[in-house]
């Protein structure tokens, strides 16, 4: 059959579609990726740093080995954050160069969170004291960071954009509601009595954990509509994203808090177990810290979620149906009033 001048066949029609969605065959960029890197990479390097000013600080009347237990968890989630945003940058590098070739963002994301974790392990094997502790500090720090690059393979940048962004958010906001722990204790009713202050704990940590969720899903948000806007300045045929990509954003910085307890209690086993056999007070820390870790994980999670999803929600319009639109133009002309009844009936 020949093809007639100026008919279009199918497969054009879905070439042109494609070539519409995705300009030059490439995909939509995460938005200020770079941004992202250098402030991941800041905050894990201020990690480390405390970290070691926390072990070797002599009048802290408390052992390296109790003081490197309580740090890890958040050298960790800064070595996760720092890999993810690194491998962001490096997959936008990628893609403007080579297109959307998905194994090779995989892979260069799985080697830029290697150079990281193996900067962050070099780093502390050579400021740390050279013990089997900074061992297990170093080699669960690379672990963390090698995942975080492999998590920012994924196909969508502006969603994992969106969730380093996020995670980054939150890991801010528990420093700095570390200084209003002592007000809301009191608030919760804190007191004298064991019960008392336990009781008060559980409410500072929901508390802690509700604003971080919120916080969470209102960040996604506001990432994703930023993409959303420049993507459409780049092409106006892009495609929206649905609500299913604003609710697994929203539940990310949850999810990557799980996962970073997950490295913890497997590469750090030993360091938490070398600190639970201190004493019985410590046993008993360690324990309590690492439920409220994964509780918080999940009140993030959740939160996020519902946040992003609800946040998503109110920017959609009314839905429009097909009976809101009138049969004939006679019916639209025609006043509701004036339709006919038959005086038999």
């Amino acid at each position: 059959m020949t093809k007639q001048p100026g008919r279009v066949t199918a497969a054009e029609s879905n070439e042109a579609a494609v070539d519409a969605a995705i300009p030059n065959g490439r995909p939509a960029p995460a938005p200020g990726a770079a941004v992202l890197a250098l402030l991941a990479l800041g905050w894990l390097t201020a990690m480390l740093w405390s970290t070691r000013e926390a072990i070797t600080s002599a009048s802290a009347g408390i052992t390296a080995i109790s003081l490197s237990a309580f740090a890890l968890p958040g050298v960790i989630s800064a070595a996760l954050v720092a890999g993810a945003a690194m491998a962001l940058a490096g997959g936008n590098l990628l893609a403007r160069r080579y297109g959307d070739w998905v194994t090779l963002r995989f892979v260069g994301a799985i080697g830029v969170g290697m150079v990281v974790g193996l900067a962050a392990a070099l780093a502390i094997n050579l400021t740390y004291f050279d013990t089997s502790i900074t061992n297990v500090i170093a080699g669960t720090t690379a672990a963390a960071a090698v995942i975080g690059g492999a998590i920012a393979g994924a196909r969508s940048a502006p969603t994992v954009g969106a969730v380093v962004t996020a995670a980054l958010g939150t890991l801010l906001f528990v420093v700095a509601f570390s200084q209003a722990r002592d007000p809301l204790f009191d608030l919760f009713g804190a007191g004298d009595s064991q019960e008392s202050m336990v009781n008060a704990a559980k409410w500072v940590s929901r508390t802690e954990s509700l604003i971080a969720g919120l916080l969470a899903g209102l960040l996604v948000f506001g990432y994703l509509a930023w993409a959303r806007r420049r993507a459409v300045r780049r092409d106006p045929a892009t495609p929206a994203l649905r609500w299913p990509a604003y609710l697994l954003a929203g539940a990310g910085p949850g999810l990557l808090l799980l996962v970073a307890e997950v490295i913890i209690r497997i590469g750090g086993r030993s360091l938490l177990d070398l600190a639970s056999a201190l004493s019985e007070a410590d046993a008993v820390a360690q324990t309590s810290l690492g439920t409220s870790r994964v509780d918080n994980g999940i009140w993030v999670l959740f939160v996020g979620a519902l946040t992003a999803l609800i946040a998503f929600g109110r920017t959609l319009g009314p839905a429009h149906t097909d009976d809101d639109e009138p049969d004939s133009p006679a019916e639209a002309d025609e006043p509701a009033d004036a339709v006919e009844t038959d005086p038999a009936r």
